[in-house]
């Protein structure tokens, strides 16, 4: 159960991404937000590729405990993110509105905080 609230909680994070991009995540982000609007989706986007490569690279990493701290840190994560989305809902650029957008975000927060309860100091595979 504990992995399997990972894995579905990296399916919710991987899945908002796309939503993130249907709904202009670039606008709210403090760093990319300061760059003209095409440049600022296209870093989005593009920094994605590798971020993306090392979090698979690291949860599928041979090492056990590279596996259990990658898993651990990403559901803490998924747990902030949500936080964070919550801060920004008052942001002018704001655009998740939708149930699917908050099912995306505080999911994959649902998910992070039961893999997280399940884990204490329990080594994952």
């Amino acid at each position: 159960m504990r992995d399997g609230a990972f894995y579905l909680g990296v399916g919710f994070l991987f899945t908002h991404e796309l939503d993130a991009m249907r709904n202009n995540e670039w606008l709210v982000l403090p760093i990319v937000s300061w760059l003209p609007p095409d440049i600022a989706e296209l870093t989005f986007v593009l920094t994605h590729i590798p971020l993306f490569a090392i979090l698979v690279a690291l949860i599928a990493s041979p090492n056990d405990n590279v596996r259990f701290k990658t898993k651990f840190w990403l559901s803490m994560f998924l747990v902030v993110h949500g936080i964070l989305h919550v801060a920004f809902m008052g942001h002018d650029n704001y655009e998740f509105n939708s149930w699917v957008s908050d099912l995306l975000i505080f999911g994959g927060s649902l998910c992070g905080i039961v893999y997280i309860f399940l884990s204490k100091n329990k080594p994952s595979t």
